[in-house]
């Protein structure tokens, strides 16, 4: 069973936990990133406006209940965050815009210090002449303050939009991704990076393919891959070169010269890629599929799952209303057991690569009242239709699922449609259908 436990919105004037009519929203409110970190205690989304929230769980739930925590305002739209592993009692956090990539801190207070010897309770300096005694300062208890402040500034480091970046095992490096170069960072220096990839022709024109998604493999720190427009995968191994510009893998799937249209290139293009938490494999996305790479296996994916293939037929008019170019994310489940995807109509997808099985499901507020189950949904494309079956010629198009997370350990999953956040807890064997 699939239980709706909040509904929130990114915008944090109308957080609300009841589903509530819908209320008009700007571009800005559109969530455009959403990120478990490494325990699954917090939750982070960022939008199009620029913000970030944080959103901490409820223990004293028996429901895995999300409140909100924090937010704090970045220019522009939010590309990508990412959660640094905890070190100690505070968190960190990565967030990126299209050119500037940010490390914050996260930290909470309960206590406050009191009695000092030189400083009243304003914080202003005594005057020395009328401190008489000494005394030891002591922690009081107060309420609970939640404090974010931004700690470095990575710029100055991509001419073109910064698509991903991705946190290195090593817990002292990361990369950013843009659409021709790769830079590798170290989280203490800020001034400079090193370029890793770069496949910027001499000539612009001679451009054919972009960089679409990069990430570092979970436990190998020299190991990363990166996507293409192209549908290839690049395997880097850092020990080789200092520029990663010759891969030690490449990921391709031959081309069915039958299937070939003037739609090939653009629905190949790779929108997302995601290491397994074991590092065995490879999830990627591209319009209408989702596929499952072997690491030891490059000629072939080893499973491809058909997200919405109704749409192959409405190839045409998705490219003239633009649709075609939408870039849809993936997610893992803990256990690398199942994988999940969005689709249009706010729905999305799951598929269990143990059974075989499916399932359409759909994030709407008509369907998330506390505990209630979410019932598959079907498409059709003529023929007989059951009850509940919806047309392909009634999906809404404006409606997508292009950002979902999953919770490193528990079957909790968050789903963003357009200016709202879906959480779901999932008895994900019990109801995966065929």
């Amino acid at each position: 069973m699939l239980n709706p436990i909040q509904v929130l919105c990114s915008d944090i004037t109308s957080l609300s936990l009841e589903p509530e009519p819908f209320a008009s929203y700007t571009e800005a409110d559109i969530i455009s990133t959403v990120e478990f970190n490494h325990t699954g205690e917090l939750l982070a989304t960022g939008d199009k406006g620029g913000r970030v929230v944080i959103f901490q769980r409820e223990h004293e739930s028996h429901e895995p209940e999300f409140d909100y925590l924090k937010s704090l305002e970045i220019e522009e739209k939010i590309n990508k965050i990412r959660w640094l592993p905890q070190q100690n009692a505070a968190h960190f956090l990565l967030s990126t815009n299209d050119k500037t990539v940010k490390l914050w801190k996260v930290s909470e207070r309960d206590k406050r210090p009191e009695g000092y010897n030189l400083k009243d309770e304003e914080g202003r300096m005594k005057n020395l002449s009328t401190v008489t005694s000494l005394q030891v300062p002591v922690l009081k208890p107060m309420d609970l303050m939640v404090e974010v402040s931004p700690r470095r500034v990575f710029a100055n480091a991509h001419t073109y939009h910064v698509n991903s970046i991705s946190v290195n095992s090593d817990h002292e490096t990361y990369m950013s991704a843009d659409d021709l170069r790769i830079n590798l960072w170290h989280l203490g220096i800020t001034d400079r990076s090193f370029n890793i990839v770069d496949i910027k022709p001499v000539n612009m024109e001679d451009l054919t393919e972009v960089i679409t998604a990069a990430e570092f493999h979970p436990h190998h720190c020299n190991l990363l891959v990166y996507s293409s427009s192209k549908g290839t995968l690049r395997l880097c191994d850092m020990r080789e070169a200092a520029l990663c510009d010759k891969h030690s893998k490449l990921f391709e799937e031959p081309e069915d010269p039958s299937n070939r249209s003037f739609f090939s290139e653009i629905i190949s293009s790779v929108s997302d890629v995601k290491f397994s938490h074991s590092g065995r494999y490879l999830l990627t996305r591209d319009y209408l599929t989702a596929k499952v790479w072997d690491l030891n296996m490059e000629n072939k994916p080893l499973e491809i799952y058909q997200v919405h293939d109704y749409l192959r037929s409405k190839l045409c008019s998705l490219y003239e209303n633009d649709c075609i170019f939408d870039k849809f994310e993936c997610a893992w489940n803990g256990s690398d057991s199942v994988i999940m995807t969005g689709a249009y109509n706010n729905f999305f997808r799951m598929f269990d690569r143990n059974t075989n099985r499916d399932v359409t499901l759909e994030a709407s507020r008509e369907s998330s009242k506390p505990r209630a189950v979410l019932k598959p949904r079907r498409v059709c494309q003529g023929g007989k239709r059951r009850k509940d079956d919806i047309s392909v010629d009634s999906l809404d198009f404006t409606k997508k699922i292009l950002h979902t997370a999953w919770h490193p350990t528990e079957n909790i999953i968050a789903i963003a449609a357009t200016n709202n956040l879906y959480i779901f807890q999932d008895k994900l064997n019990q109801e995966m259908h065929g």
